[in-house]
């Protein structure tokens, strides 16, 4: 009976692994995983309780000197305890269960394998995709066949230190030298391009019937003198739009990040709360999909520690560095520092979610109050201002001051000032307005 006490609680240690990873699994899981995953745990320990069920009995039959043998006492035990052999998590496991618990046991166990083959299936649908840094092809090949020896040189003699950074924080996944290479190659195509629109309109003249070019008959030093500044602002203009590209991509993920860091950071103290190891809580977030831009970040730091063997301060240190949100730069600037230093990592989330809230709130009250501004602004601007222009302009008509306008004109002028003054003030409230 030792030997089959033995192998239940081997059974149930099993058990007991499985529920503590589905409750893992429980905490970056969606609303339609964690049912499936509640529904596996809720049956592992209906089982768990039918095994437990039979220990008593079985203890009861453990003794320490060897009881005679007696006429029925096999019979009696065959009807106490009954053998169950299955198959669990790709192996073969015995249970001895109570003389009628068997129906029951099958059931729960069936029950919780149905669960996890939906969610296996589930997890299989919506399995998550991960690029990877593929050949350059196409317009960027060509780039790089022609200019990319050009880009290494300039980068070794100092140039473009500024995109560097800026390419990098921006997620974009091309090399460095190839963005530079990929410069090269489209300053070069615009220059060609805005010396043969040079070339067009020096010699022909725009009209706007067919064939909507006439050839000009002279005048060249004059037309020169209106079109010399093609060839050269439109390669410095593409030259300025690519570099400040990343610049401009950067201070875009670093906003939706600061969108979702105060609500990330709620989410990071409430598991540092349970003593949690710090890297553990980064996978949490990291596999979290409410954070799509912010996990991104985290990942970096996981892919520190598991691919290039850093220890956890000196991944965050070097993540900060890379990070597009000045916030989560120095969220992971104090959080190496609050691990080195051995301080409570629960009351770092804390206070840190607490600043990140008031900050929250701060940005609010003070969009709050510019839209109060601004609503005066437009009452006067927009609603009286036409109003009065409108007035106006009927009595300029009526008393014969020269107005060379109908009151249709009179009445379609001012619905269409009215349109772009609420264009522009609509304009600048979404300017104005915290990206979270």
């Amino acid at each position: 009976m030792i030997g089959e006490l033995k192998k239940n609680i081997e059974t149930e240690i099993g058990m007991l692994r499985e529920i503590s990873n589905y409750q893992r699994k429980l905490e970056s899981a969606t609303e339609e995983e964690k049912v499936l995953l509640e529904g596996t745990v809720k049956s592992l320990v209906a089982g768990m309780k039918i095994i437990n069920d039979s220990v008593p009995k079985m203890l009861q039959d453990v003794s320490i000197s060897k009881k005679l043998p007696s006429l029925g006492r096999g019979k009696k035990e065959k009807q106490r305890f009954e053998k169950i052999n299955f198959k669990r998590a790709g192996s073969d496991v015995e249970v001895v269960l109570k003389s009628g618990d068997k129906e029951r046991f099958l059931k729960e166990l069936d029950i919780s394998e149905q669960f996890v083959k939906k969610l296996r299936k589930k997890q299989f649908e919506k399995q998550e995709t991960y690029g990877e840094f593929k050949a350059s092809r196409g317009y960027l090949k060509l780039a790089n066949s022609f200019f990319l020896k050009s880009a290494g040189k300039s980068i070794r003699k100092g140039y473009f230190k500024s995109l560097s950074g800026s390419l990098r924080k921006a997620n974009i996944d091309i090399l460095f030298e190839s963005y530079v290479a990929l410069i090269y190659l489209s300053v070069l195509l615009s220059f060609i391009a805005s010396i043969f629109i040079t070339v067009v309109l020096l010699f022909f003249s725009t009209m706007p019937i067919w064939p909507f070019f006439e050839v000009n008959d002279g005048g060249y030093l004059l037309r020169i003198g209106k079109i010399f500044w093609i060839p050269v602002a439109v390669p410095l203009l593409t030259f300025l739009g690519l570099y400040i590209y990343p610049l401009t991509e950067k201070k875009s993920i670093g906003n939706k990040i600061n969108q979702e860091l105060p609500f990330a950071v709620i989410h990071m103290s409430a598991i540092s709360g349970s003593g949690i190891e710090p890297s553990e809580i980064f996978r949490i977030i990291g596999l979290n999909k409410e954070y799509p831009y912010l996990r991104r970040e985290i990942r970096k730091v996981l892919n520190q520690i598991n691919l290039y063997g850093y220890d956890l301060t000196t991944a965050l240190s070097n993540a900060a560095k890379s990070s597009p949100s000045e916030k989560l730069s120095e969220l992971f600037s104090g959080l190496s520092t609050t691990i080195t230093s051995g301080a409570d990592l629960s009351e770092f989330f804390e206070k840190r979610a607490e600043t990140l809230l008031l900050g929250y709130r701060i940005e609010r009250e003070k969009y709050t109050q510019l839209v109060e501004t601004f609503l005066d602004i437009y009452i006067s601007v927009v609603i009286a201002a036409p109003m009065i222009f409108l007035l106006l302009l009927v009595m300029m008509a009526v008393s014969g001051m020269g107005v060379a306008l109908s009151s249709f004109q009179i009445s379609v002028l001012a619905v269409l000032i009215i349109a772009v003054l609420n264009i522009v003030f609509l304009l600048f409230l979404q300017m104005k307005q915290p990206s979270y």
